[in-house]
């Protein structure tokens, strides 16, 4: 769980980075501004492509998902199993 969220944290302000960068420089006619706003786009972008797919990979992985997600026990147990099952 950690290692996502410092993939994550490491990730997404690379990629917005990468994209201001590499957009003032193939457009140097772009205020930095306009970078900054497409900058913004292209990390949303991928955003909501990788939640999307998470959400599809969900719904896939379950075959009913009103009873699969309540199997009895607490958050503290759900978030716990998960995290052996990932490991």
């Amino acid at each position: 769980m950690l290692l996502t969220l410092a993939s994550g944290s490491l990730l997404f302000p690379g990629l917005f980075a990468l994209s201001t960068w590499a957009l003032r420089r193939s457009r140097p006619e772009w205020t930095f501004s306009d970078c900054v706003m497409i900058g913004t786009r292209v990390v949303s972008s991928v955003q909501a492509v990788l939640a999307t797919g998470s959400g599809i990979l969900i719904i896939r992985s379950c075959s009913n998902v009103i009873s699969d997600r309540s199997s009895g026990g607490t958050l503290g147990t759900s978030l716990s199993a998960a995290s052996s099952q990932q490991n």
